[in-house]
Order: structure tokens, then C-alpha cells, then sequence
């Protein structure tokens, strides 16, 4: 029997979120699942060390959108498949399970929208394993990389090693570089630490801010390595602050405790479904309320984020 899971959101976080179910659709079939998925949600790096996962099948420019169809289709017919599970309500890919002659066709409900990501997927694939399914991320690593990874880049319980996540997908969703700076220079004060900076190439105005001010000395940034790279240096840190970013969600699935601070982003479907991430939300919000249009970086409460960060580095 050959199964095919249709994940088509872009993010890393998106990926994550979806885990226990394409693993528990594995365990019930009985075989690796193939993944129809884009590039952006890294899942080829995300999920190189687990045991459910057959192939990622890109979904690009090539294959994507009414120009692509026909080419996808044919992609996925030549490779005959038994059974899908289609994680959206979209008639497209119903359409593309019909034309590739898959049978056994599972998927939403179609037009499924401003849904809880977490809670959708869940009760989807429990509808199908018959039983209850724990909405936590659990990510899989190599011991031996993450023991790479600690002699490389000298990370010892001498220190608290803290992943910031100064990024996000746009500057509402980013509470502004010198409160971190702040932060860290707050926290250094009461625990020696040291800073990975989780960001990409285009945060370099960021990343040379916390560079040059006070506490660069205290920090190492990350954006010349991969997704592959990065994930065993976050394994050995002790803590996550930041915003609402891909490198939370990894952080969290990893057994990292995340403090993720939620500007402008849907605060309850993208940290509610794991009890490692700690949510801070603009004062007079709640984790419900704060979504898409909160506008909410300037409400964030200083005091709060040093207050709940500085008692999991205590703790």
C-alpha cells in the first residue's frame, strides 16, 4: 500500500503542528507516508530523522496553481497511490486525488477556514486511528548530531544557552530589537547566558544591532546554517524567547521551553497545542482575541516577558 499526505501550508510552524498526525497515520497504515508539501515548510531538514516519512514531493512554481495541474496530476498518478489524506478543504486537491486514481480518498470538510490549525488536524485523523491523539510535537533527532553540535559550537551548562528569535514573517509580528537587547542584557545580569540569534540573512540589520550593543559579546547568530544545522544546537539550549516564528515552533517540538510572544498572530491555534510554549499577548488581549490585525508590539508588557523568562532560567 503506497499513502500520500497532502500538507500544502507554508511555514515551518505549520509543518510542526501537523507531526503527531502524519506520524499516527503512519502507525495505522502500516507503512512511511509520502508528503505533497512546499519548499518553505522545510520538511525535508525538519523530519531527516524520522521513521514515518517515505518522500517530500515539492510542491513549486512548476507544479503549483491552475498552469501546473495537469503536470502535478501526472506526477502523482505515475507513482499509484492507495490512500490520501488531503489536510485542507480544497476542491483542487479532491480534483487532483480523483485524476491520479487514488481510491481512498480522507480530507476536510471542503472550504474549511479560520479553523484552529491544531484542533482541525486533530480530530481529522482521529475520526480515522480511532483514538486520541496528543496535539504535542515530539521531534526525532540523531544523538549523535546533537553531541556534534554541542562540542562544536561549545555549549555548556556553564552558561544558559538562550535561543532569541528576534524574526518574523513581517515587522508587526516582531516586538522591536531593542527590547531584546534589554533583555538580554537584564537577564545576563542575574544568570550568565549566552544568545543564539535565530534569524535569516535578511535580519542582518537586526542581527548587527544585538552584535554591536552591549550583550554581542554574549551572542552567536545563526543565519549562515541550515535548518538541518540549527535544530541540534537548539536541542542542547535551556530556553526560547521570542516572537511567533518558525524557531519557536521547532524549539517547542524539540522539549524546549518557549516563550513566544504573539503580536500579531493568531496567539491560541499556534501555541495552544503544546504545553512547552509559554504565550505573552498584548496587555488587554487574551490568547483568543490576539490574532491577524491585533497590531499589538507596542502593547507587549516588558516586565511580563523578563518575569516569565527569568523564572524558566531559574527554574
Amino acid at each position: 500500500m503506497k499513502v500520500l499526505v497532502i500538507q500544502t501550508r507554508y511555514g515551518i510552524g505549520d509543518m510542526l503542528i501537523f507531526l503527531p498526525y502524519l506520524r499516527a497515520i503512519s502507525q495505522k497504515t502500516g507503512v512511511k507516508v509520502s508528503m505533497l508539501a512546499k519548499e518553505s515548510s522545510k520538511a525535508n531538514d525538519l523530519f531527516k530523522d524520522e521513521n514515518f516519512l517515505d518522500e517530500i514531493i515539492k510542491l513549486d512554481d512548476t507544479n503549483d496553481k491552475i498552469l501546473g495541474f495537469s503536470k502535478l496530476i501526472k506526477e502523482i498518478k505515475n507513482k499509484n497511490f492507495n490512500k490520501v489524506f488531503i489536510f485542507n478543504g480544497s476542491i483542487r486537491y479532491r480534483l487532483l486525488a480523483i485524476f491520479s486514481g487514488i481510491k481512498e480518498i480522507y480530507q476536510y470538510p471542503f472550504f474549511t477556514s479560520k479553523d484552529v490549525i491544531f484542533q482541525t488536524a486533530k480530530i481529522f485523523t482521529e475520526n480515522y486511528v480511532n483514538k486520541v491523539l496528543s496535539s504535542k510535537p515530539k521531534l526525532n533527532l540523531n544523538p549523535k548530531s546533537i553531541d556534534e553540535a554541542k562540542n562544536k559550537f561549545n555549549i555548556t551548562s556553564e552558561v544558559k544557552n538562550v535561543v532569541l528569535g528576534i524574526s518574523a514573517s513581517g515587522p508587526t509580528k516582531r516586538w522591536d530589537i531593542k527590547n531584546y537587547i534589554d533583555l538580554a542584557i537584564k537577564l545576563n545580569k542575574i544568570q550568565n547566558c549566552k544568545f543564539f540569534i535565530a534569524a535569516s540573512k535578511d535580519d542582518m540589520e537586526l542581527i548587527n544591532k544585538l552584535k554591536n550593543s552591549g550583550i554581542g559579546k554574549n551572542c552567536f547568530s545563526l543565519e549562515n546554517l541550515s535548518i538541518k544545522e540549527i535544530l541540534p544546537i537548539i536541542k542542547n539550549c535551556d530556553l526560547y524567547i521570542g516572537n511567533d516564528t518558525g524557531f519557536m515552533h521547532i524549539s517547542s517540538a524539540l522539549g524546549i521551553k518557549s516563550i513566544g510572544i504573539f503580536t500579531d498572530s493568531p496567539a491560541y491555534s499556534y501555541s495552544g497545542y503544546s504545553d512547552n510554549i509559554i504565550a505573552i499577548v498584548p496587555v488587554g488581549e487574551t490568547l483568543e482575541s490576539t490574532t491577524h490585525d491585533t497590531l499589538g508590539k507596542d502593547k507587549i508588557s516588558f516586565e511580563e516577558v523578563f518575569e516569565k523568562t527569568k523564572k524558566c532560567l531559574i527554574n
